[in-house]
């Protein structure tokens, strides 16, 4: 098994833990039925037209993507598509979690019509090329969950065939940041696809997150001794994030929030992003806060029937929230994010 391989499948140990995806079988390559690319919301700020002449964007690789002109077949993994499609530009396939077994959109899907875009696979390891080829793409775009600049989702026993397409790429860092550097990475791409990134509609949604942010550290700072615990629930483990490493907890842990650590010991095994424990250890520490991973891969709070987990003392005073350890890298997006911490905290019982 290559390095970058087993990377890979350590981050998706990893996402089941609540910092990024769930426990589930790597199956065979698949996509959903082709569909026509979806507009962007009619509500979301307007792309401005696409400036002539040749693109180019240095990428968290130190990478510089280029084209003969802005690109317009662009696909991207869920989360980044939905992103985009906050700032109005559209895309033509995504890859990554879409669609839930229902057929709803999926958590990660944000605001965006799934129904409009072609799915090239909805699950880990799923990556149609043929689907792919066909959309004839000009820019790939996804996030990167460690220093190796692995491209995200993109399945490593296809790289090279989906890079053979020809499409130039882009990788986002979301690695061992603080959740403010890729949001500003994520404008500035949007920008360079033609967003205007100067709209009222956007300057508002910045203002909002700066103000929700503040409004977190004035939380924190009122009730410092807050316990957090962030978890992920899976059949038969219950897992406990380190703040460090995942974007979201080290910008919220930069504003005052006081986090549940698990030791370094503890966290050794999964390269120091969570800690694993069975559910007869669920109370193992002590917490005012739970914040739980509401993506589709993780056991959701009110489906727990565990007998150790109704007992604890944050669980037993309601004071539980979502967490969705893969944010959708728009203001829009990651404003809910702060306020709900912050709203916890504010009305928290000291319990833990």
């Amino acid at each position: 098994m290559s390095n970058a391989r087993a990377t890979q499948l350590s981050r998706r140990g990893i996402l089941a833990a609540g910092s990024a995806l769930g426990l589930g079988a790597v199956l065979a390559a698949c996509g959903d039925e082709d569909a026509k690319s979806g507009g962007a919301d009619p509500d979301a700020s307007k792309a401005a037209a696409a400036p002539a002449g040749p693109w180019t964007f240095k990428d968290d690789r130190g990478q510089s993507a280029k084209a003969d002109k802005v690109p317009a077949g662009i696909v991207a993994f869920t989360g980044v598509a939905a992103a985009l499609y906050d700032y109005g530009v559209e895309v033509k396939g995504v890859f990554g979690p879409t669609t839930t077994k229902d057929g709803k959109a999926d958590v990660q899907a944000g605001d965006m019509d799934v129904t409009k875009v072609t799915v090239l696979g909805n699950e880990w390891g799923q990556f149609n090329i043929e689907k792919y080829a066909a959309l004839a793409p000009d820019l790939l775009v996804t996030t990167m969950f460690d220093s190796a600049g692995t491209l995200w989702y993109v399945p490593e026993e296809s790289k090279d065939k989906i890079l053979a397409v020809g499409a130039p790429t882009v990788g986002i860092s979301v690695f061992d940041i603080q959740l403010d550097q890729p949001l500003q990475r994520m404008l500035e791409l949007a920008k360079t696809l033609g967003a205007d990134t100067t709209s009222a509609k956007v300057t508002a949604a910045k203002k909002a997150f700066e103000d929700a942010a503040a409004r977190l550290r004035a939380a924190t700072k009122a009730k410092p001794n807050i316990k957090v615990l962030v978890g992920s629930a899976s059949q038969d483990i219950f897992y406990v994030s380190g703040s460090n490493l995942s974007i979201d907890l080290e910008y919220f842990k930069a504003l005052g929030v006081n986090f549940v650590e698990p030791s370094a010991d503890a966290l050794k095994a999964s390269g120091g992003w969570y800690e694993n424990l069975s559910w007869e250890n669920v109370d193992k520490y002590g917490a005012d806060v739970i914040m739980m991973d509401n993506r589709t891969s993780a056991i959701q709070p009110a489906d727990i029937t565990e007998a150790t987990w109704k007992q604890l003392p944050a669980v037993k005073a309601g004071q539980v929230i979502a967490r969705n350890p893969e944010p959708i890298l728009s203001y829009d997006k990651c404003t809910p994010l702060l306020t709900s911490l912050a709203e916890a905290i504010e009305s928290a019982k000291k319990v833990g």
